[in-house]
C-alpha cells in the first residue's frame, strides 16, 4: 500500500514547527492519529513507525517537532514546569487549524505520553481515543534514577554529537530540558491525576516490562479501570521500536473496535500557516 508522505511547516506566537503527515489511500474520513514525541525525540526518530501505523489502521498519522527538537525552531527560554499541559492548550489547536482535522486520535511516547493524556482530557468533545507507550504518570523514584544513570552518557562529547544529528544546535537544550526539568525539585509533585479524571475516551496504554524510566504503575493509573492495559514482557522504554509489529497490531486491533471514525482531515505538503 502506498502511503503520501508531506511535509508542513506551521508557525504560531512561539516559532515554527515542523510537521510530516502519512496518508495510506484508504484514510479518507477516518480521525487522524496525532503523534507525541518523548523528552529527546523528534519526527525522524519515529523512524518507520508512523507509515506501519498509517498502512495498519488505515489513518493518517500525523508528528511534529515541538519547538526546540528536531526541524523546529528552538524554544524560547527554558520549559516551564506545566509544560506538558501546555503543548495540549498552546500546540494541539495550531495542528488542528493548521492540518484540517477536527476529531482526532492522542497517541504519546514516553512524556509524549503525558502530553496526549493532557490533549485528550483538554479537548474531550474531540478526542476519540488515547494511547500511550512507555508514558509517565508522576514522577516515580525509577524514572529519576533511570534520567541519572542515562545523562552522563548524553553528556558527553559524543553523546550530544548523536543528539546533534537530529536538533541541530539545540541538542544541548534539548539534553538540559529533558534532564534538568525531570531532577528538579520543583517538578517533583507533577503528576496527571487531574488530567485523568477528565478523559472520557477509550485508553490503550502500552508498558514495557523492561522499562528503565518507569514501571508498570503508570500504565495502570492511565488506563484506570475502564483502559486497556498491554504489557510487553520483552520490551523497555521504546515498545513502538522493540516490538513495532505487536504495538501496530495491539493499535489497530483497538481502533477497530472503538468508535473513531469521524473527522475528516485535509492535508497539503509544505504548507506554511501564520497563526498567532
Amino acid at each position: 500500500m502506498a502511503v503520501a508522505v508531506a511535509d508542513l511547516s506551521v508557525t504560531g506566537a512561539r516559532g515554527r514547527f515542523a510537521v510530516r503527515t502519512w496518508t495510506p489511500p484508504s484514510a479518507d474520513g477516518a480521525t487522524p492519529l496525532l503523534l507525541f514525541h518523548d523528552s529527546l525525540g523528534c519526527i525522524e526518530l519515529w523512524r518507520d513507525f508512523p507509515e506501519a501505523l498509517a498502512v495498519a489502521t488505515r489513518r493518517t498519522v500525523i508528528a511534529y517537532d515541538r519547538l526546540g527538537f528536531g526541524r523546529s525552531d528552538p524554544h524560547p527560554g527554558q520549559l516551564d514546569l506545566d509544560f506538558i499541559a501546555a503543548e495540549a492548550r498552546l500546540s494541539v489547536p495550531l495542528l488542528q487549524q493548521a492540518c484540517g482535522f477536527e476529531t482526532f486520535v492522542a497517541c504519546g511516547h514516553s512524556v509524549g505520553g503525558g502530553m496526549a493524556v493532557e490533549a485528550a482530557a483538554r479537548h474531550a468533545d474531540r478526542c476519540r481515543a488515547l494511547i500511550t507507550l512507555g508514558a509517565q504518570a508522576f514522577v516515580e523514584d525509577l524514572t529519576v534514577r533511570g534520567i541519572r544513570d542515562a545523562r552522563g552518557g548524553f553528556e558527553t562529547e559524543t553523546g550530544l554529537a548523536k543528539l546533534a544529528r537530529y536538533h541541530g544546535d539545540k541538542a544541548e537544550w534539548a539534553l538540559r530540558a529533558w534532564v534538568d526539568t525531570w531532577l528538579s525539585p520543583a517538578f517533583k509533585d507533577w503528576s496527571l491525576a487531574d488530567a485523568l479524571g477528565r478523559v472520557t475516551c477509550p485508553v490503550l496504554a502500552i508498558h514495557g516490562a523492561q522499562d528503565p524510566y518507569g514501571s508498570r504503575r503508570h500504565a495502570d493509573l492511565i488506563a484506570g479501570r475502564g483502559g486497556t492495559v498491554e504489557v510487553l514482557e520483552d520490551a523497555g522504554h521504546f515498545p513502538h521500536r522493540e516490538a513495532q509489529q505487536t504495538v501496530v497490531k495491539l493499535i489497530s486491533t483497538a481502533l477497530s473496535r472503538w468508535p473513531c471514525h469521524v473527522g475528516i482531515v485535509t492535508l497539503t505538503a509544505h504548507l506554511t500557516i501564520m497563526i498567532s
